[in-house]
């Protein structure tokens, strides 16, 4: 297995992937017009045939906050350590281009407690990391859990 930066030939790989867990309920579905716009924040974690097996990508928010979005991995490798890997790998990336806290919006909170988020009041995040949410199938009745990392 090996952790890359996202290429666009992953579009398609990364949309399954997400999309097969959003209709488990377990995140929000992505578009592929959504990837080609942000395919740059994503990493992809790919098997030895070059098979996208795990995503996840970094959105910058403000000048100190940033964001996991679409974090998810091959139902048959969960388990294994590959999301704690994407997790650090983007933590790494947060803290090389000088962020200071992290946020993800979840279905999941303790997998991401797991890699020390806490869990924090949807309220007190700045207003901008609502303009993606007016396209979301749930607003404005979002039911997912907001949770924060100090880096």
């Amino acid at each position: 297995m090996n952790v890359r930066k996202a290429e666009l030939n992953d579009v398609y790989q990364i949309k399954n992937l997400i999309n097969v867990n959003a209709n488990k309920g377990l995140m929000l579905p992505v578009s592929v017009n959504q990837l080609y716009e942000r395919i740059r924040d994503f990493w992809v974690i790919v098997d030895d045939k070059n098979k996208v097996v795990g995503c996840g990508a970094l959105k910058i928010v403000w000048k100190d906050l940033g964001e996991i979005r679409s974090l998810a991995i091959k139902n048959n490798l969960r388990q294994k350590g590959h999301g704690k890997l994407l997790i650090n790998r983007l933590l790494e990336e947060a803290k090389d281009i000088g962020l200071k806290k992290v946020f993800v919006l979840t279905y999941v909170p303790a997998f991401f407690e797991k890699s020390s988020f806490h869990k924090t009041e949807k309220s007190k995040l700045p207003h901008k990391i609502w303009m993606d949410c007016i396209n979301c199938p749930k607003f404005p009745r979002c039911d997912e859990t907001a949770l924060l990392k100090i880096l």
